[in-house]
């Protein structure tokens, strides 16, 4: 077997190299902003799914499943220039957005570049069953993004709107990883279909820790930025439930939000109890996620794939 295939361990140095190879050919106008977003870190949670659920198929090469990895990531660095223009956010992993540094053209064009050039890179692996999965992926980002600005007058909402669009905006891409690694390689439809399901799910736990960035000072970003923007995140919509403080909490988000009234929009929330109860239905959908994998041969990677999973909703990791 092929040293990628054995060492999971290079993964992150094949996922680098890739995106530093893709940047370095890019014109000077697109590659500036987007080496900056992406030499700013984050997790690489979906390239490293990508390279694991590629290892369960019978057609492994390390370097076809790298450029899937490095494409996949460059489709989610496309949707943060975007979020963050129509977020109107300023800072994003500790460093200005392109929106803020550049201008909104700039932020539009530069994410539309980058989805063009990741669709091209995932077309010419030549693999269709990949090319469907990642175009549908990226369809349901696109309606969930009108969604979620549309939704924001009805703040805080409810888990079931919620639940729509949080599917879309964060597990759409990464089920469709964790399913295209696994077509990339020719692996069984059963065994492609239960890592989409494993993702969804971990995509859903995955979005509700993001939520609870908003309550914590470890953020890249201002902390109540989402609480500002009206997003609606499943802690707001836990902590309008509580019969004490609820009526409280619709009051503050029913009218224009001061900073004293966020700092105490985030209070109630966290008096409420609504962190933990996001904390405990996150680390409950990750292991309905594991679930999804116990009829199958991992080949070994049960481990690593459980490790990723629920360090993907512990933030302080």
């Amino acid at each position: 077997m092929s040293w990628g295939r054995r060492h999971p361990e290079g993964d992150r140095r094949l996922i680098e190299l890739e995106l530093e190879r893709q940047l370095a050919v890019d014109p000077p106008s697109v590659r500036a902003p987007m080496k900056r977003l992406v030499d700013a870190g984050g997790k690489r949670l979906r390239p490293h799914l990508v390279m694991l659920s590629w290892r369960l198929g019978p057609s492994y090469d390390p370097l076809r499943a790298s450029r899937l990895a490095g494409a996949v990531e460059l489709i989610h660095a496309a949707t943060l220039v975007h979020d963050d223009y129509v977020d109107d956010s300023d800072v994003r992993r500790g460093h200005a957005t392109i929106a803020s540094a550049e201008g909104p053209a700039r932020a539009i064009a530069v994410g539309d570049y980058y989805f063009a050039k990741a669709t091209r890179m995932i077309a010419e692996l030549g693999h269709q069953k990949v090319v469907g999965t990642i175009a549908a992926a990226m369809e349901e980002i696109c309606l969930s993004q009108i969604d979620d600005v549309r939704l924001r007058g009805l703040y805080p909402g409810d888990y079931g709107t919620y639940l729509r669009v949080v599917r879309g905006k964060t597990a759409a891409l990464i089920a469709s990883a964790c399913r295209a690694g696994a077509e990339l390689s020719d692996a069984p439809e059963a065994v492609a279909a239960r890592l989409g399901r494993f993702g969804d799910l971990l995509g859903i736990a995955f979005q509700m820790a993001d939520d609870l960035l908003d309550y914590s000072e470890l953020s890249g970003k201002p902390v109540g930025q989402d609480i500002r923007e009206r997003v609606i995140a499943l802690p707001l919509i836990y902590a309008a439930e509580d019969q004490r403080l609820g009526p409280r909490l619709r009051d503050l988000l029913d009218g224009p939000l001061s900073d004293d009234d966020v700092r105490e929009v985030q209070r109630l929330v966290v008096e409420s109890g609504a962190v933990e109860r996001v904390e405990q239905a996150a680390r409950a959908l990750v292991e309905a996620a594991l679930r999804e994998l116990e009829e199958l041969e991992l080949d070994g990677l049960r481990p690593a794939l459980a490790n990723l999973a629920r360090s993907a909703v512990d933030r302080s990791r």
